[in-house]
């Protein structure tokens, strides 16, 4: 048995293995399959020991490889026009089109803090600027430079069908047709609104019914801001209330079925306000022009929303639009900073560019050669989590 297993160990060539097999005739079967088995072994050990050596290596930090491409989350409002931003982007064929998601400002938050690595988002899309809340969300999971584009103006429109009667509001309107909450008889009771004419007595009979975005979007927290804490009338408010209860006052909307969710998808809106002639509902500028054969504007405080209404600020509901990018995955996402400089450059938003034709009102020249050299240096914002606080109260004495 010693001279038949040894030359095995050795690794023998098939000659030698025949002669030994030809001198033991009767034993061919079983070396056969001894003679099988043990290159399966063999295999099966230098396999394992390549696995070991692989993962003993150290490994490179993880990055997005060229074949992936830019991810970009964020609003619903910007969505058409980064889309189209991206699409003209990839067909220069340097870099893959960005993918780009409509989650909405404030969950598009949510994912874009979560770290800085490829699984997260490069860069958000936001109608409106970053809230301190989420610059902590960002700061505590590492992401603390961010570099903030302002690349257009935008107006939130109240819009109806084509069919529906003519009739305007004002911003205190507004907020009294939609608080959870308003002031009668000097108290704070639920809102018994049902009808525009109970709000003010000139407007029409027609039943309160508000199609809008949900609470994740940034065209519902510019709302609440410019609208409902704008068109609040705090001195009416009861004597006596904390500055938190006052704010609750003035911006919880109500959830009775007169203001209703439509989900981040404006073209739903415009599809239910065809449905229902009575409804009004909230979208961004944009989709009103391109809808204008099917829906109308209800002019607030007087003011039409325009491209000159809206870029001046007489508009009263107009806002910012942002783009904000990790600093960080400038490096690890091939192409991040090419992408962010076209979506400020002509091409984009000049005259003719192609963002400006899906819609979007440009910044003034002036300003968007500040934004383009903010980029060019790598401007960032710096984000940090707020100091632990220090424990205080009954912290018994220590002894000498």
């Amino acid at each position: 048995m010693g001279f038949f297993f040894q030359p095995l160990l050795l690794f023998p060539s098939d000659s030698a293995i025949s002669k030994v097999c030809d001198s033991h005739l009767q034993r061919k079967a079983p070396v056969m399959m001894h003679r099988f088995g043990f290159y399966t072994l063999v295999v099966m050990v230098l396999l394992q020991s390549s696995s070991l050596a692989a993962a003993s290596k150290p490994q490179p930090a993880a990055e997005k490889s060229s074949a992936e491409a830019i991810h970009a989350v964020g609003s619903s409002t910007l969505y058409p026009f980064i889309t189209a931003a991206a699409e003209q982007f990839g067909r220069s064929k340097t870099f893959k089109t960005p993918i780009v998601e409509s989650t909405g400002t404030g969950s598009g938050f949510k994912l874009f803090c979560a770290g800085v690595d490829k699984a997260s988002p490069d860069m958000i899309n936001a109608s409106r600027p970053v809230k301190d809340s989420e610059k902590t969300l960002c700061a505590s999971n590492g992401v603390t430079e961010v570099i903030e584009l302002k690349i257009g103006f935008d107006g939130i429109v109240l819009g109806q069908s084509k069919a529906a009667q003519d009739f305007g509001l004002s911003k205190k309107d507004l907020q009294r047709a939609l608080a959870a909450k308003v002031v009668l008889n000097g108290k704070l009771v639920d809102n018994p609104y049902q009808n525009w004419s109970d709000v003010r007595p000139d407007l029409p009979v027609r039943p309160i019914t508000v199609y809008g975005p949900p609470t994740t979007s940034g065209t519902r927290d510019a709302f609440v801001e410019m609208v409902m804490e704008g068109g609040c009338e705090k001195t009416s408010l009861p004597k006596g209330l904390s500055e938190a209860a006052i704010k609750a006052a003035c911006e919880t909307m109500r959830e009775d079925g007169r203001y209703v969710e439509a989900g981040e998808n404006d073209n739903l809106i415009i599809q239910r306000l065809e449905v229902n002639p009575d409804a009004v509902g909230l979208f961004g500028f944009s989709f009103l022009e391109q809808n204008a054969d099917r829906i109308k504007a209800v002019p607030i405080d007087g003011q039409q929303p325009t491209l000159d209404t809206i870029s001046s600020a007489r508009y009263p509901v107009s806002r910012s639009l942002f783009v904000y990018i990790k600093k960080d995955h400038i490096s690890l996402a091939p192409g991040l900073k090419e992408f962010a400089a076209f979506l400020i450059s002509d091409d984009a938003v000049g005259e003719l560019g192609v963002m400006v034709e899906k819609g979007l009102i440009p910044l003034p020249p002036i300003q968007q050669n500040l934004e383009r050299q903010k980029l060019e240096v790598l401007q960032a914002l710096t984000f940090s989590a707020p100091a632990p606080s220090t424990p205080t109260g009954n912290t018994p004495a220590q002894k000498p």
